[in-house]
Order: structure tokens, then C-alpha cells, then sequence
């Protein structure tokens, strides 16, 4: 059975386990106090989303959205992107700092990608959702930002290494 939430979203009926809601979830900070941030992209980012499903022909309701939705919104996103990343014809691919212009694509850095995935996650378990199901924690998604990390990295001319942690010095455990 389908019924219209007050919002006028379409929702399923309740089955064993409850789908997670399009409406931003029960981390409203006190009347008179505004959200953090951080709080305010994740509410952004999860309505864009859920408007994304909803113009999906046909519309995918939130409850039935997988992994491959996922990828779909992220390669949607990449076309409003602000980075330029070489392709491998480019005279300037592999080169960190380039002499002039080139016409190489305009796409999402990979950071941004990262942080808009790791906001959706969180926001799929606070409206409704469980860990397990959460489309967002997919492997799949990892492997496609790792790839969009290391592809950028080499465009630039910049390999990614992670930060390591520094160690503590044998004077420093001393002290």
C-alpha cells in the first residue's frame, strides 16, 4: 500500500524494517539555534538526494534505492564540478602546474565526493535507516572513490599517499 506522508512524499508501507525518511531526521537543534555547518550540508545533500530519487524515471523511492543509485547521483554530480582533471591526451596530464589553458572537463574533486558520501551515510542512519542496508557503506562506493582519487592524482601529477601518523619520539615518551 502507497500513501502520501503531510510533505507529499510517496512512501511504502511499513514492512519489517522501517525505509529511512526524505525529510531531514530528528537532529533539529532547539528553536532560536541554527544548525552547524556541517548539519546543513548534510540536510542539503540528503534533499538533493532524495529529489534526485524522486526524478528518477520512474521515481525510486528512498526504501528500494541501492549502491548503483548511489554511483548514478555521484556521476549526476561530477557534471557540476569545479576541478579540472587532465585526460590522458592533454599535453599538461601528469603536470602539477600547468602553463596555460587547456579544454580538459571540469569535474568534483574527489575530497568533495568523499566528505558528500560520508554526510549521506550518516544522514541514511538518522532518518530511518540501518547500518546494514545503508546504499552509502557499499564497497562498491569506496572502490569508486578510490578510483576517482587515484585517476585525479595522476592527472595532476601528484601522487596521493596517506598521512601518516607521526610517532612519538623516544624523548617525547620520556617526558
Amino acid at each position: 500500500m502507497i500513501s502520501n506522508d503531510p510533505v507529499g512524499v510517496t512512501t511504502a508501507a511499513p514492512s519489517s524494517e522501517p525505509a529511512p525518511s526524505s525529510r531531514p531526521g530528528p537532529a533539529l537543534p532547539p528553536p532560536g539555534q541554527q544548525l552547524s555547518r556541517y548539519e546543513s550540508q548534510k540536510r542539503r545533500d540528503w534533499n538533493t538526494f532524495g529529489q534526485y530519487l524522486r526524478n528518477q524515471q520512474p521515481p525510486v523511492e528512498l526504501g528500494k534505492c541501492d549502491y548503483t543509485h548511489v554511483l548514478d547521483f555521484i556521476r549526476y554530480l561530477d557534471q557540476f564540478g569545479k576541478t579540472k582533471v587532465h585526460v590522458q591526451t592533454c599535453v599538461f596530464y601528469g603536470k602539477t602546474e600547468p602553463a596555460r589553458a587547456c579544454t580538459c572537463p571540469l569535474r568534483q574533486a574527489w575530497g568533495s565526493l568523499d566528505a558528500l558520501v560520508g554526510r549521506l551515510r550518516a544522514a541514511y542512519e538518522e532518518n530511518g535507516g540501518t547500518q546494514e542496508t545503508n546504499p552509502f557503506a557499499n564497497g562498491a562506493i569506496r572502490a569508486y572513490l578510490r578510483e576517482i582519487r587515484d585517476s585525479q592524482a595522476k592527472a595532476r601529477g601528484i601522487p596521493y599517499s596517506k598521512k601518516k601518523k607521526r610517532r612519538k619520539t623516544r624523548e617525547t615518551q620520556l617526558r
